[in-house]
């Protein structure tokens, strides 16, 4: 995005939804490899409030679609932090200091540093996770796959056109539904009648989704897809260096928040438990 300060010339504003897909992709595996050698709690927590800053300053996610698909993952960290702390053994050669017990239950503080551990990795991945859903077309992430990653075109459009089915079967199944009712087919009750209304809206769907299928097959062969390598495209996905610079962003938060973390004499790899 471009827009004109004060002065004469043009100033770029990076922003999510212009990134190469693949190169997007690559910044989340390297920082998600990175991150699966660290295992102190500040070091996922630091990062996890920079990619947090990133998604919403540079990607303009919607606050409350990101809280709905966020809320499962939490859920699951707050499962594997409470686990850990309440379950956990720490190794005889290593002391611990006990924070809290309430009967059998013993808090140390060797259990609570683990469990924040792993409960900020999930975080962690889950936000680099919605970072790359949120703000990445499909369509763009498959053309980029194809031109960049150097992936057969009959997997890539293959790949696509099942994507572009998934709305269609919707549609097919509300209105087989409809049909179902207006004949007087639903009108079983209980969760045996939900059950058997279901199976029988199986056959028609998939009857209708191999219709679609063969008529999808011939118009990508009678239109060249043939599976090819040397074909030419419509739309065509580059890197550029703001792409690079992303890349470069992205891994450098995580170095910054290892820093932070060494600097604050927090720091513990994998190979220290």
């Amino acid at each position: 995005m471009k827009f004109r300060n004060n002065g004469n010339y043009e100033v770029n504003i990076l922003q999510l939804q212009s990134i190469n897909p693949s190169i997007k992709a690559l910044a989340v595996i390297i920082l998600v490899l990175c991150l699966s050698f660290v295992f102190d709690p500040v070091t996922p927590f630091i990062l996890w409030l920079l990619v947090l800053a990133v998604t919403f300053i540079l990607g303009k996610v919607k606050l409350k679609r990101w809280l709905f698909f966020f809320f499962p993952f939490f859920i699951l960290a707050f499962g594997y932090i409470w686990t850990t702390v309440v379950f956990s053994q720490p190794p005889a050669e290593i002391r611990t200091v006990t924070l809290v017990q309430l009967g059998p239950v013993v808090i140390t503080d060797y259990g609570l540093s683990i469990g924040l551990a792993l409960g900020f990795r999930v975080l962690c991945f889950s936000c680099l996770s919605l970072l790359f859903i949120m703000t990445t077309d499909p369509i763009k992430f498959i053309l980029s796959l194809t031109q960049q990653c150097k992936m057969p075109p009959k997997i890539a459009y293959g790949i696509l056109a099942g994507y572009r089915f998934l709305p269609l079967l919707k549609d097919e199944l509300q209105i087989i539904r409809h049909a179902h009712k207006v004949r007087g087919v639903n009108r079983m009750q209980g969760f045996r009648g939900k059950i058997e209304a279901k199976i029988k809206c199986i056959i028609p769907l998939l009857a209708s989704a191999i219709r679609k299928a063969e008529r999808t097959a011939i118009a990508m062969e009678s239109k060249g897809f043939t599976g090819s390598r040397n074909r030419t495209f419509f739309h065509k996905v580059t890197v550029c260096r703001h792409d690079w610079f992303f890349l470069c962003l992205m891994v450098g938060l995580f170095f910054v928040s290892l820093f932070i973390s060494v600097l604050l004499g927090t720091f513990r790899g994998i190979g220290s438990l």
